[in-house]
């Protein structure tokens, strides 16, 4: 009878120490989501900042001006729904604006034009890694809360379901070819 319960206190106290390891687990990967989401979130507005200086520093021509600071302004601006299109979209104005190497060769012999594409390149290059660390916790945290343990207790407690995020990121050909290499 004394064993009995002694085995069945074991047992309890077991699946509690798992429990609460496995809720603390969750609630480190969550936190690990947040920070992500600030860098993340960090390097989507470094590069439309960037993008927004290069737009009105005169070095482009009118058109590509516009149509990139009007990107900019939208990803800069954007609720946090429509996010991933407004980003999405800066990204395919950058590929449009510097799609030739001739443009950013002219960009980078105005005053200043060397600098700017230099940062803007370390922009566009520094966003599909901080993405890639957010989803990557992101596919973590799923793989936690989906299993049924995590379930039925409801470990994650009131925490949102996490999401990754989604967004066209490639940079334009012409920042990574050798050219835009170069200015770093």
């Amino acid at each position: 009878m004394t064993t009995t319960i002694i085995l069945i206190a074991v047992a309890l106290v077991a699946v509690g120490l798992y429990l609460s390891w496995t809720a603390g687990r969750l609630d480190r990967l969550h936190a690990r989501i947040d920070a992500a989401r600030a860098a993340l979130d960090a390097q989507l507005l470094r590069r439309a900042s960037v993008a927004q200086e290069l737009a009105t520093a005169g070095v482009l021509d009118p058109a590509a001006s516009i149509v990139l600071y009007e990107s900019a302004h939208a990803a800069r601006s954007a609720e946090p729904e429509q996010r991933e299109v407004a980003e999405s979209e800066l990204s395919q104005a950058l590929r449009a604006v510097l799609a030739e190497t001739d443009t950013v060769t002219a960009v980078r012999q105005a005053p200043g034009g060397t600098a700017a594409i230099g940062e803007l390149t370390q922009a566009v290059r520094r966003v599909p890694m901080a993405r890639r660390f957010h989803n990557d916790a992101v596919r973590a945290a799923r793989a936690v809360r989906e299993h049924r343990v995590v379930r039925w207790f409801r470990l994650a407690g009131h925490a949102p379901f996490p999401l990754a995020f989604e967004m066209d990121d490639e940079p334009p050909a012409a920042l990574t070819a050798e050219g835009g290499a170069s200015a770093l």
